[in-house]
């Protein structure tokens, strides 16, 4: 067994283990699988316990995004462990995310995806396994640069349906499937007890 120097240590690992085993083994995004081979995904594990501090730390790794080559990091996972455990928290939290972005100067150049171990897509019931095509093991925002973006989806052979292709695998799988996968949180808070599901608008 795997001895981790710290509870950060473990989060990554954790995330790594849902990136391998769900995103790229099920092949929800089928661009994930070349940055993450050539060590261009960047973990941030964030230690903020309020929405003030955390969009500090988000700022400072949206700049270092922006900066380095993208050759160095192509994108960054920053992952929340201490607060923002609700989904509803959590999506109130992107609108400050994305001001923020629009502050910077980076709104065209970079961009934030959500992921939520409780996510909800608007419509669905809480149980739906469609959902999961976007729930991670923690809480956390997908930095991306738009250019990455751009190219990865000009050399993917109709992009449009990979969104369909998700729920489709999702339910083929079934929760059965995706709890086998063992891709939920070992370290931190119980975020996937946690809080409460609610509908993303």
């Amino acid at each position: 067994m795997t001895e981790f120097k710290t509870e950060a240590d473990q989060v990554v690992a954790d995330t790594v283990a849902w990136l391998e085993r769900a995103v790229i083994g099920l092949n929800l995004c089928p661009f994930a699988k070349s940055v993450h081979v050539k060590g261009q995904v960047h973990y941030a594990v964030s230690q903020a316990s309020s929405p003030k501090a955390l969009l500090n730390e988000l700022v400072v790794e949206l700049k270092s995004l922006a900066t380095l080559d993208a050759k160095e990091r192509d994108t960054t996972l920053f992952i929340v462990t201490n607060c923002l455990h609700d989904f509803l928290d959590f999506n109130d939290f992107l609108s400050r995310a994305d001001r923020a972005l629009v502050k910077l100067g980076l709104d065209g150049v970079l961009q934030i995806a959500s992921l939520h171990p409780h996510y909800q897509f608007a419509d669905t019931e809480a149980d739906d396994i469609t959902n999961y095509t976007n729930r991670s093991p923690y809480p956390t925002l997908h930095l991306l640069r738009e250019d990455s973006i751009d190219r990865a989806v000009a050399a993917f052979p109709n992009p449009e349906a990979i969104f369909e292709t998700n729920m489709q695998t999702l339910r083929d799988l079934g929760l059965a499937g995706w709890t086998a996968l063992k891709v939920g949180p070992t370290a931190g808070p119980a975020v996937a007890s946690s809080g409460h599901d609610q509908t993303k608008t």
